[in-house]
């Protein structure tokens, strides 16, 4: 009755404020290059939390006391906002894909875990936490852009760790021009955007705790082809368009890395930013995954990504300030020390990087500039790091590394003290 009562309220609230015709309204939006909630501006510190619709779940994968005790530690430690994949797409049992997923065939859907999302809203709105929903993803970790060509075309999807990184971006760069594909995955945007919360009755697009739709993970035009391009940015508008038609309340995001996403090509990136219903900038930062740093200890690299981090942001920054929106650094990670993933390994490097890009926000908090968010990869808490093997297995618990990933290379633990420290100082210098 707590959580639902609390939406109906927000719901009230909504449609008080739009009456009055005052800002103050309890969806975040944007005024004047700001996020602003209820009249005031929002700025934030959170996380990546990818598995949490399989963690709230009744099935296969589910554990909803886990989740309950991650939830209440992200909250302890002021994290209010969680960046989450609605679900994978295609059959279990894919190499490297994340599973169950929530799409098993196009149009046919598990809904286990869509019940697992509706729960994961529910206990996040208990708490006053926000979620920005992704939707699609250009890697195969979760079906993605070759789960769609293969639907569309009949051609198996190639995997990277079996076909290789070549072949396979290759080959995604024909989802911007595969109007078959596209038309599949806008078919599944709009069953999701239009569903009601099966917990607490209340439509996604009446839903307060939603902070964001994002329409990709990481899209990218994956070519330099014109009529790639073209077909990258069209069909990014399309479903921005699309997402407002349905749920004009709600802010809408690309998920894209920035320039690194768009060829390097920080022109592309504000064109990609310039279409109407993208309210927000959003950038990746991946140091080791994109060799700033070659050091074998990445603890001794750090003040070469800082250096190079800066510039990344600097660089967003000048164009969220020229198209007047707020820029988000959503996806940031950094290796543990000496690039061990163990539980006695140590965090050193990450904690000194971490603290740098936290700093940025504060840093703009405080100057009234664009740069509002951060969600650091990803949360990892109370997940046991597997035993005999580096790779996700079916049993192992899910943690902030996909399945493609090492386990422990990029999450934060309930271990990690150094790094919940860092986290800590970081939200209390935002309020």
């Amino acid at each position: 009755m707590k959580i639902l009562s609390r939406l109906l309220e927000a719901m009230f609230l909504t449609l008080l404020f739009s009456c009055s015709g005052t800002s103050k309204s309890p969806f975040v939006h944007v005024e004047n290059g700001r996020f602003v909630k209820n009249g005031q501006v929002v700025s934030y510190i959170g996380t990546n939390f990818w598995y949490g619709a399989i963690l709230g779940s009744e099935g296969e994968g589910g554990n909803r006391e886990r989740l309950g005790r991650e939830l209440d530690t992200l909250k302890a430690l002021g994290i209010n906002n969680l960046r989450i994949l609605v679900g994978g797409d295609g059959p279990d049992g894919i190499p490297t894909r994340i599973e169950p997923t929530l799409q098993k065939e196009s149009g046919v859907y598990n809904d286990t875990i869509f019940a697992g999302l509706d729960y994961l809203l529910a206990e996040m709105a208990a708490r006053d936490m926000q979620a920005v929903l992704f939707v699609n993803n250009a890697w195969e970790w979760s079906g993605g852009f070759g789960q769609y060509l293969e639907w569309a075309t009949g051609e198996p999807a190639l995997i990277p760790a079996i076909d290789g990184y070549g072949p396979f971006m290759m080959k995604m760069a024909d989802f911007n021009t595969c109007t078959e594909a596209q038309e599949l995955f806008f078919k599944n945007l709009r069953h999701i955007v239009s569903r009601t919360n099966t917990v607490t009755g209340i439509p996604y697009a009446d839903d307060p705790t939603i902070f964001s739709w994002q329409i990709c993970n990481e899209p990218r035009p994956f070519s330099r082809d014109k009529a790639t391009v073209d077909g990258f940015c069209d069909w990014i508008s399309k479903a921005a368009r699309m997402i407002k038609e349905i749920d004009p309340n709600h802010m809408v995001s690309t998920g894209n890395e920035g320039a690194m996403g768009c060829n390097e090509d920080y022109d592309l990136t504000e064109r990609l930013n310039t279409c109407p219903d993208i309210d927000y900038i959003t950038a990746h930062i991946w140091p080791f995954n994109w060799s700033w740093i070659r050091e074998t200890t990445p603890q001794e690299g750090v003040e070469t990504a800082v250096a190079r981090t800066g510039e990344y942001i600097d660089r967003h920054l000048g164009i969220a300030r020229s198209l007047g929106k707020p820029l988000v650094v959503e996806e940031f990670g950094y290796p543990r020390d000496d690039y061990r993933y163990d539980e006695a390994s140590t965090t050193t490097g990450r904690d000194a990087y971490y603290a740098y890009v936290f700093g940025r926000v504060a840093e703009s908090k405080a100057a009234g500039d664009r740069l509002l968010g951060v969600n650091f990869w990803g949360w990892g808490g109370f997940a046991a790091h597997p035993e005999g093997h580096t790779d996700w297995q079916k049993g192992d618990d899910y943690s902030g590394d996909p399945a493609q990933e090492a386990q422990g290379l990029n999450s934060v633990y309930i271990h990690d003290t150094s790094t919940l420290s860092v986290i800590a100082d970081a939200v209390e210098k935002l309020k």
